[in-house]
């Protein structure tokens, strides 16, 4: 069965939710407070002691700094249930609500009040396993393109989220250079922040390896150069040439074809991939 969304359709997200009972996914670049609430309000007692709730979002700062994300919304969905998962994915825009593999939502709806109560938002409503599994195996890619974040370190993102955003409101206030140069440094500290959860103590080379043998094994031998077009969809954060960051002794910018062409290498030599000029493949 499929339901056409339009206005009101936040009253059939509320349904989905009280329908979950081991599994409920959340997947929006912007979350509210407000939007969230909902959610939190429309748990069931099973979903939040024994369910699983799966949060994938874009945990950008530029994102914060107008508003468009809450991090503490995101935090209290997160506490919401016992046992949780957060997901930062860049570039993310996807709008999915997942209940059990058995109801789905996908909609231009973000998790945020102006979705519920003002914009004219449209979307369906699925209530089919199958479509539902393969809407869900689809979150396979968003996952590998993007990282877990543990709760604690999301707590201390909020924190650096917090000072962004006060910043930004500042800024926005007066024409204050000190101000703009402020915001500046508080987004930057952030973007460091993302990097260091992306690479969760690992070097460059070890993020591009684990996301080679994954594209691989999704599309067959590849050319050099797909591999680095499809790294740079999947990690723009890690791929910017027009800068050459250092983060806790660690280059970024310019320096990421060196870092592809390193895993590359450590693949090969471990068996793991073998090149066949000129394609790459799994052994």
């Amino acid at each position: 069965m499929v339901v056409m969304l339009q206005r009101g359709w936040h009253r059939e997200l509320a349904s989905l939710v009280a329908s979950a009972e081991k599994r409920l996914v959340v997947a929006a670049p912007f979350m509210s407070e407000t939007g969230v609430s909902l959610v939190e309000d429309s748990l069931s007692s099973r979903m939040r002691t024994t369910g699983r709730i799966e949060v994938l979002t874009d945990l950008s700062p530029s994102h914060v700094a107008d508003g468009s994300l809450e991090p503490g919304a995101v935090l209290r969905l997160c506490r919401a249930a016992t046992i949780s998962t957060i997901w930062h994915v860049p570039r993310f825009h996807a709008k999915v609500y997942i209940a059990d593999e058995s109801r789905a939502i996908v909609t231009s709806g973000n998790l945020t009040a102006s979705a519920y109560y003002r914009n004219s938002e449209y979307g369906i409503l699925i209530d089919n396993h199958d479509a539902v599994a393969a809407i869900q195996s689809h979150f396979d890619d968003f996952r590998e393109a993007g990282t877990s974040v543990p709760l604690d370190d999301l707590i201390q993102y909020a924190r650096v989220a917090t000072e962004v955003r006060s910043t930004s409101e500042k800024q926005r206030k007066a024409a204050d250079p000190r101000l703009a140069r402020a915001l500046q440094s508080a987004l930057k500290a952030a973007e460091d922040q993302l990097i260091r959860f992306r690479l969760a103590g690992g070097a460059l080379h070890t993020v591009f390896a684990k996301t080679i043998q994954y594209l691989l094994a999704k599309y067959g031998p590849m050319l050099t150069i797909e591999i680095h077009e499809y790294i740079c969809s999947l990690h723009p954060d890690l791929c910017d040439d027009s800068v050459d960051r250092v983060i806790d002794g660690q280059h970024f910018g310019k320096k990421w074809k060196h870092a592809v062409r390193t895993a590359q290498q450590q693949l090969k030599k471990s068996g793991i991939v073998e090149y066949s000029k000129p394609f790459w493949k799994l052994r």
